[in-house]
């Protein structure tokens, strides 16, 4: 039995969903000078590529795009990450990520 071939752009589908962030109060807060290896793993983990890591090799991340699955959370545990909660309505003033279908 032969599948037929089904190709998905995940940019496209990550696209459209809406993110509610407050930038006063961010859910997730990661250890400045966090050591290489503990953030290079998040780096290859973030399922939304909100780690990164420039030619000089300076850290940086941006939870506004967070999906809330919790990956960091799971990879780095207590190493790295200072933070994680998922940003509901009235806590903190954020409401995270609206998953929109289409």
């Amino acid at each position: 039995m032969s599948y037929p071939e089904i190709t998905v752009n995940v940019d496209e589908k990550l696209a459209l969903n809406k993110f509610n962030v407050n930038e006063e109060y961010p859910h997730i807060e990661v250890q400045e000078n966090a050591p290489e290896s503990e953030f290079r793993k998040l780096v290859l983990a973030c399922p939304a590529a909100l780690f990164k890591v420039d030619a000089e090799g300076n850290q940086s991340y941006d939870y506004a795009g967070c999906l809330e699955c919790g990956t960091c959370r799971v990879v780095a545990g207590s190493t790295i990450i200072k933070k994680w909660t998922f940003p509901i309505m009235g806590i903190e003033g954020g409401s995270g990520v609206q998953y929109l279908y289409g």
